[in-house]
């Protein structure tokens, strides 16, 4: 995944209300051969402008131990990101917590757990082991790893039940036409808190494409169901994959913060709405939306989108809902 710096510094913000403290809780780090985003890249972007103070890292199937076994190797990108927390200089935004991958299937999912809190040293929050499953895979640019069924599968939700009973969160990642399943499956488990990460990515590529509007007003429905089960949080971010099919990574130059805005400013307000701000919070998934947006201009397009919100909510979504979700101190 090309890093594309050139083409993003064709577009340039002031950067508004800069004091506004900041928890971005969804970002990745990788060495992949065609693009490294690890500290430096990570602290290039929060340090663009906007005053972030803590990350999350959530899970990406990077640094694995391949040595290990396969139930285990994850516990090695949990040990390697624990490790790059330290190295963070004062004045800089903290790596503050760990989204781990684990199988929630695995009969001995205990024992991974214990591993993985102890290569976490502390930052361990919880886990993700994504359902998004699509049948056509071959019109999708970013690989998914579910499975059919995935959601409704009765080892699967034992495992989602023991992490609510071990105190550690469940974030996942699935397509538009999946939100049935999440949906049966959240009300199955209402002790374990959930988070529900990029709106549930409504798909705008391969047969989706050309079907915005349909798609959105069921994507509407969907999402006011969800929100009537109390244990699910929202992350409001992850639009700009190529997948969701804006097209922005094909452009002459990136959005700026009012072109992101007029496109997908009435998603945000709907699960605003729907969820309320003390269940949502703002993330970046960069780098990953780094393909089709800046850091600064993504978070302008944030705080314009919160003008119309008092300043309780401005609190809950840049800082306050994901410190409570993910027990982050500040």
């Amino acid at each position: 995944m090309d890093q594309r710096d050139d083409w993003l510094a064709q577009v340039r913000e002031d950067i508004i209300d800069p004091e506004r403290e900041i928890v971005d809780p969804h970002h990745h780090l990788w060495a992949r051969a065609a693009s490294v985003y690890e500290m430096d890249r990570l602290r290039d972007d929060t340090g663009s402008g906007h005053n972030v103070v803590q990350t999350m890292f959530i899970e990406c199937r990077e640094y694995y131990d391949t040595d290990a076994d396969p139930f285990f190797a994850p516990v090695g990108e949990t040990r390697a990101v624990a490790e790059m927390a330290q190295s963070c200089p004062p004045g800089k935004a903290r790596l503050s917590g760990i989204i781990a991958h684990a199988d929630l299937r695995n009969p001995d999912l205990n024992a991974v757990l214990d591993a993985h809190l102890k290569a976490g040293q502390g930052l361990l929050r919880g886990i993700r082991h994504s359902g998004a499953f699509d049948p056509e895979p071959e019109t999708l640019a970013i690989p998914a790893r579910g499975v059919p069924g995935q959601y409704l599968d009765p080892d699967f939700r034992r495992g989602l039940a023991l992490l609510g009973e071990r105190g550690l969160t469940y974030d996942t990642w699935h397509y538009h036409h999946q939100a049935a399943d999440f949906l049966d499956m959240v009300q199955a488990v209402p002790s374990t808190t959930i988070i529900l990460d990029h709106f549930g990515t409504p798909l705008g590529v391969g047969r989706f494409a050309g079907k915005r509007d349909e798609i959105f007003e069921q994507w509407k429905q969907d999402m006011a169901a969800l929100a009537e089960c109390p244990n699910v949080f929202a992350k409001l971010g992850g639009l700009t994959m190529p997948d969701n099919g804006w097209g922005w990574h094909l452009a002459e130059r990136p959005p700026t913060s009012d072109e992101f805005v007029a496109a997908q400013g009435d998603y945000y307000h709907h699960m605003v709405d729907m969820f309320g701000p003390e269940r949502c919070m703002f993330e970046s998934n960069f780098p990953v939306d780094r393909t089709g947006i800046g850091y600064h201009v993504l978070w302008n397009g944030f705080k314009k989108i919160a003008e119309r919100y008092d300043g309780a909510a401005h609190d809950a979504l840049f800082a306050g809902t994901a410190r409570q979700v993910y027990n982050l101190s500040p």
